[in-house]
């Protein structure tokens, strides 16, 4: 693909480590219509991280989107063991998140952090079974 046809990643990327860093660290945030601050840093972590997501998306595929085809892949198999262990890596420190951090962090982290690293555990299934034992 063409360089100067490739989405710009880097506002997204920045903007949303800035969001997750406050959420995380800096906790400026306003107590929302719910009149729960650490709710309303969730949601800010949750957009920050979404954000993230979108720019490292760009900058791996080179192109605009959310689903990662498997098409997009150079080497599935081996993307696909790698994300099975970061997302075990996720589902860790969600449980810890949860359990041990639960003062220093906002409340719905733990649960945020389990749900991505399950989607990320059920994607790296779904490629591995699609490479594997399903593959027409």
């Amino acid at each position: 693909m063409n360089v100067d046809n490739e989405p710009e990643w880097r506002y997204h990327f920045w903007i949303g480590t800035i969001l997750l860093c406050n959420s995380l660290f800096v906790h400026i945030g306003p107590n929302g219509p719910w009149n729960d601050k650490s709710f309303t840093l969730g949601i800010i972590g949750l957009f920050g991280a979404s954000l993230c997501y979108i720019g490292w998306y760009r900058f791996t595929f080179k192109r605009k989107g959310l689903i990662p085809w498997l098409d997009l892949w150079d080497n599935p198999s081996d993307s696909a063991k790698k994300e099975m262990i970061y997302s075990s890596i996720i589902l860790v420190i969600a449980w810890f998140s949860g359990n041990h951090f639960q003062e220093q962090l906002p409340e719905p982290t733990g649960l945020i952090l389990a749900l991505v690293g399950l989607l990320m555990l059920l994607h790296s299934s779904y490629v591995l079974l699609s490479i594997g034992p399903l593959k027409e």
